[in-house]
């Protein structure tokens, strides 16, 4: 049901584009690095409660996922 999932798909790809993100300012050593670490942290944190909701096995895969990419951002921070 693509409507069901049309939250956590949403989700999923914000997830994506910050981790890509922050992993691009931490590379750099850019001054804005733990900013951009702390909206990943937040971002991951949404993604992986939304995933958790969801029956399929690759959603509870990426709200594993998710969650230790948060705790890992949060380590940044």
């Amino acid at each position: 049901n693509v409507q069901e999932m049309a939250e956590c798909i949403r989700l999923d790809r914000d997830c994506a584009a910050i981790c890509q993100l922050a992993s691009a300012y931490m590379a750099r050593g850019s001054r804005f690095a733990k900013d951009i670490c702390a909206l990943c942290a937040s971002i991951c944190e949404a993604c992986g409660a939304e995933c958790e909701r969801h029956a399929a096995q690759h959603c509870k895969d990426c709200a594993q996922a998710c969650r230790r990419c948060a705790q890992a951002c949060r380590a940044m921070v």
